[in-house]
């Protein structure tokens, strides 16, 4: 009988704790671990992105982490791709691997297959990237919540990639995009153990105040200002970085910038829960109870643990 492979999904709000979680899970089954942040992928992009460090890389193999250059053209299609190629490969060493991160839409695009959309003619795409280059975001954000509230609860709405994406299938179709994304998932040849890391609130909220702050003792504003140039590609309309950008540009002071990284980085995680607790498949941990996910996990395998099915074990 063929042995059965696992994937490890390791979900949550930005500051939760899933890097360190997915760490001591890859230390002790002794197996790899592939990142589904996509602000992780990009090598300019380190502190802003909370990133591992080198210390945290070295504990255990990372993939898809600093694996792009801002300059790259990238879609969820290929990561969807590289991704199921590259678990291919891990589950020839062993049985299981882990997925880590908490941009939804990849880990559902490795878990379930991404949605068909119907095709878009560029003429709308050009009409709404012009818009948001003389408007700015906040006319998208309107009209997204307005057509299709749904999907606006569970949007980046800070960015103008996804907000655009969405509009132009709504305009193209005469549906809201939400429509489309409820297709049925496609049958993966490996078993998925879903795990979410849950705290409260507030405490999530002070641990992203002090993250910030951290992040800029160890130099993310050096770091924004090297990217401030590129600032128009799609790799930087993201938090933590554009708030700078707009800093250095004269438009809010150091302090106001600060203060907006710490509210939007909480809305992104604001969002972030309200997408993983409608989500009944998931199996809900404290961040600190690091022993019951291994044991959670250990009765998942007890049938084959002793087999092959892991390298090592520790």
């Amino acid at each position: 009988m063929e042995q059965k492979r696992y994937l490890i999904v390791i979900g949550g709000p930005t500051a939760a704790g899933k890097t360190s979680t997915a760490i001591r899970i890859a230390k002790h089954f002794g197996i790899e671990i592939i990142s589904a942040d996509s602000r992780q992928f990009y090598q300019e992009m380190s502190i802003g992105t909370a990133k591992p460090n080198a210390e945290e890389l070295a504990q255990a193999s990372h993939h898809f982490i600093n694996n792009l250059s801002i300059q790259d053209s990238y879609s969820v299609g290929a990561y969807e791709k590289e991704v199921l190629e590259k678990l291919e490969q891990l589950f020839e060493e062993n049985k299981a691997a882990i997925l880590v991160g908490g941009s939804g839409l990849y880990i559902r695009a490795v878990c379930e297959g991404l949605d068909e959309f119907p095709t878009v003619p560029e003429a709308i795409k050009k009409e709404l990237v012009e818009q948001f280059e003389q408007e700015g975001i906040a006319p998208l954000q309107a009209s997204l919540q307005e057509l299709d509230p749904a999907y606006f609860a569970e949007v980046d709405t800070a960015n103008p990639h996804r907000l655009i994406r969405a509009l132009s299938v709504i305009k193209a179709s005469g549906e809201p995009f939400s429509k489309f994304r409820n297709q049925a998932p496609k049958k993966r040849p490996f078993e998925i153990i879903k795990i979410v890391l849950e705290m409260d609130r507030e405490a999530l909220y002070d641990r992203i105040n002090k993250r910030v702050d951290q992040m800029l003792e160890a130099g993310l504003l050096e770091e924004a200002k090297a990217l401030h140039p590129h600032r128009h590609l799609n790799a930087l309309q993201t938090v933590g970085y554009e708030e700078l950008f707009n800093y250095f540009e004269g438009k809010t002071s150091l302090e106001e910038a600060i203060e907006l990284i710490k509210r939007n980085s909480r809305r992104y995680a604001k969002r972030q829960m309200t997408w993983f607790r409608k989500k009944q498949d998931w199996q809900r941990f404290s961040p600190s109870d690091i022993e019951g996910v291994l044991k959670y996990l250990q009765n998942r395998f007890r049938r084959e643990l002793g087999t092959s099915l892991f390298k090592s074990q520790k």
